[in-house]
C-alpha cells in the first residue's frame, strides 16, 4: 500500500527468475545494518529470501521518508541494472535477513542469452509509471488519515498475524516516528489520528503492538 513500492524484476516470470539468479552469491544482514546507502554505486541487485527490508530517503535536514517495504521474494537495488546510476535510497534491514545477489556483469549475461527479460522490463516500467502518478495523487490529496491507514494496510501486509474476531496484530515494534515516516506525514498528525482510531476502538496498542481491530473500516479509510 505504499507508494510506487514494486519491484521491476518482483513479478517476473519463474523461468526467467531461476535463469538471473542461477549462481547468485548469498548475504546476511542483521536488523538494523544498511544494505547500501543513497549515492553509493549501483553494481547489482538482490533479491530477498527471508526477514524484511525497508527503503528510505533522508533530507538534508535528516528527516527521514520510508518509500517501501519489502518482504520475501522482492528485489532491491535493480534499478543501477538499467540505468548504471548511483543508489536512489537507501536499503536497511528491519529484520536480520538473507538475500542473493547478482551483479550488473552477470545481469548483462543474461539479457544477451534471454532479452524476453528486456521486453518484460518495458511493461513493468509503464506500470511503475502509472502508480507513480497514483501516488502523487495520494500524496497531494488524500487526507493523513487516509495516508496512515495505507502505511498500516502495508504492515498488515508484511508482518500481520490473525488475532481473531477479524483483528490483525502487527508482530514488530513500530513507532510513530516510522508511522509518519511511512505516511509521509508530521509525527504529530499521526499521533493525533491514531488518538481518535484508539478512541474508536479501530487500532490498539499493546506491549508496542498496534492490532488492527476492524480491518475492513481501515480499508475504506484508505481510499478517502
Amino acid at each position: 500500500m505504499l507508494e510506487a513500492t514494486q519491484s521491476l524484476l518482483y513479478q517476473l516470470p519463474e523461468p526467467l527468475s531461476a535463469q538471473l539468479f542461477a549462481g547468485a552469491k548469498s548475504c546476511h544482514l542483521r536488523a538494523g545494518e544498511a544494505l547500501f546507502a543513497a549515492g553509493d554505486p549501483g553494481d547489482g541487485c538482490y533479491r530477498l529470501e527471508r526477514g524484511l527490508l525497508k527503503v528510505i530517503i533522508t533530507s538534508p535536514r535528516g528527516e527521514e521518508r520510508i518509500l517501501a517495504i519489502l518482504g520475501r521474494g522482492e528485489i532491491a537495488g535493480e534499478l543501477s541494472l538499467i540505468d548504471r546510476q548511483p543508489r536512489s535510497a537507501s536499503v536497511i534491514a528491519v529484520k536480520d535477513c538473507e538475500l542473493s545477489f547478482i551483479s550488473q556483469r552477470s545481469f548483462e549475461k543474461c539479457i544477451k542469452v534471454d532479452p524476453d527479460i528486456y521486453r518484460y522490463l518495458v511493461n513493468v516500467l509503464a506500470l511503475r509509471l502509472r502508480e507513480t502518478n497514483e501516488a502523487i495523487a495520494a500524496g497531494s490529496f488524500q487526507t493523513v488519515e487516509a495516508r496512515l491507514a495505507r502505511a498500516f494496510l502495508s504492515l498488515t501486509d508484511y508482518l500481520g498475524e490473525d488475532a481473531g474476531e477479524g483483528r490483525v496484530l502487527i508482530r514488530h515494534k513500530i513507532g510513530q516516528s516510522d508511522l509518519a515516516a511511512m505516511a509521509g506525514v508530521a509525527r504529530e498528525n499521526v499521533s493525533r489520528a491514531l488518538s481518535g482510531w484508539k478512541r474508536r476502538d479501530l487500532v490498539t496498542r499493546s506491549s508496542g503492538f498496534y492490532c488492527v481491530n476492524d480491518l475492513t473500516t481501515l480499508e475504506r479509510y484508505a481510499v478517502s
